[in-house]
């Protein structure tokens, strides 16, 4: 990992034949949000391993700043807004234009009037609005992002804001951003989800996570349950499908992964804790291959998850889903979509940290599948390996000597190779150009041959 934040991204947009909103609008914007950095990644893990984040020197919209949007007067645009960044949730807010919401994370939701409040977007969510510009071309108006401090803790004096403008007309001037005191955002959990799926019932496989910090051999890595992800010599997805059959659904053979096995057609429910002592902070939760439903996720300060409170009738849908500070969340999914899928926390900096689970869904129907070509000459020529368990063992499966369990020690301050192989590791489940994804209306299944990477 560690490419996307130095720019290696873009929008990939998946138009939906049966869209709810066609003809409902004119014109199309896409607009990103991000926060930058001046240094590349790879030498600022080596400077924060551990995941302590760096504040962002700079936030962007379209990859830039003082961005103009040209519009024209009397039309609907539907915006797409997708945060592409590292590490803060944003905030945004349109001057004088107000949104409707119709889609999350690429799923329809029944159209829902957000008004003027602000829209709070965490790295890895996408959004989708209706707006309807002004009937005249009088004045032009600014488009308001910030970075999220509570999730940055910046020093003072620190600017977290970005402007952009939707220009009615370049002649005219562009105006000063608006000023904020306090933020009033608009709930994602307000959103139904267009198809009206009912809650998924009953839970046929319950699996709690709880998150934390903990430190090995001097370097402080994020856990699930007391584990912390280690990048292994194979892939997950090439153990599930080069190994025996009967050994597939035994999470010992994916190594230090934090590996669970779901089997297909299992209804899950992920609780996720988010009360680690060290570096407690929000975090945005992000399921490759599915959607899930939110069932719940509690207020800041609440706690670990002990009971359900009220459930929506039919619960908000989508990908990622931001988890608040010393709180939980609980999201469900059908087991549908056969493949070996990463949930994680979307910042960058806790993904290199270990704060990664992989699910391991349907294996006894992947062993049937075989790793593309290209793919496999990617891993020869890293080199990785790309068969057998997760040390490479194709005869024993449950043979693991060699395989990664431990973090590798800092030497006087400086990471060890060892350590930033692992951290920069790019062969199968980490070898991608990142594209935040929308989908129109329908999810896009993966041929589960072709990775774990985004989905």
């Amino acid at each position: 990992m560690g490419q996307y934040p130095d720019g290696l991204r873009g929008p990939l947009i998946v138009n939906d034949p049966s869209s709810p909103v066609a003809g409902k609008y004119d014109k199309e914007l896409v607009v990103t949000l991000s926060d930058w950095y001046h240094q590349q990644m790879p030498e600022m893990l080596m400077k924060n391993v551990g995941g302590i984040a760096p504040v962002p020197d700079a936030n962007l919209i379209n990859e830039g700043i003082n961005t103009q949007i040209p519009v024209e007067p009397g039309k609907t645009y539907l915006v797409r807004i997708i945060n592409v960044g590292n590490f803060a949730g944003q905030a945004i807010y349109f001057d004088g234009h107000n949104f409707t919401t119709v889609e999350v994370d690429g799923v329809w939701v029944d159209e829902n009037y957000v008004g003027a409040k602000n829209i709070r977007i965490a790295t890895g969510q996408r959004w989708s609005f209706l707006i309807h510009t002004r009937n005249d071309t009088s004045q032009n108006f600014a488009i308001y992002a910030t970075l999220d401090v509570n999730m940055i803790l910046p020093p003072p004096g620190y600017n977290p804001n970005a402007t952009a403008w939707l220009v009615y007309d370049k002649k005219k001037p562009l105006p000063p951003a608006p000023t904020f005191n306090t933020f009033d955002f608009f709930d994602d959990m307000d959103l139904v989800p267009s198809d009206h799926q009912p809650l998924l019932e009953p839970v046929n496989h319950r699996i709690v996570m709880n998150t934390g910090w903990a430190t090995f051999n001097g370097v402080e890595r994020a856990i699930i349950n007391n584990s912390t992800y280690l990048t292994q010599l194979v892939p997950s997805l090439y153990t599930a499908t080069t190994s025996p059959a009967r050994y597939v659904s035994n999470p010992l053979i994916y190594g230090h992964v934090n590996p669970f096995v779901i089997k297909s057609g299992e209804i899950v429910e992920i609780i996720v804790n988010n009360v680690g002592a060290l570096h407690n902070n929000l975090h945005p939760w992000h399921l490759h291959g599915h959607t899930f439903q939110v069932i719940q996720r509690s207020n800041p300060n609440t706690g670990a998850f002990s009971d359900y409170g009220t459930i929506a009738q039919y619960p908000l849908t989508r990908d990622t889903i931001m988890a608040n500070i010393d709180s939980h969340v609980v999201v469900r999914f059908r087991a549908d979509n056969p493949g070996v899928w990463l949930f994680h926390c979307h910042i960058e900096w806790h993904i290199e940290a270990g704060l990664v689970a992989t699910m391991i869904e349907a294996p006894d129907r992947l062993t049937k599948l075989h790793p593309p070509h290209d793919h496999v000459k990617a891993c020869q020529a890293y080199p990785m390996k790309s068969a057998g368990n997760a040390a490479g063992n194709t005869r024993n499966p449950l043979a693991l000597n060699g395989s990664v369990t431990t973090v590798p020690t800092l030497n006087n301050g400086y990471v060890s190779s060892s350590l930033i192989t692992q951290l920069l590791s790019s062969c199968a489940p980490f070898f991608m150009v990142v594209m935040e994804l929308i989908v129109d209306g329908y999810r896009a299944t993966y041929p589960s041959t072709y990775g774990q990477g985004e989905g």
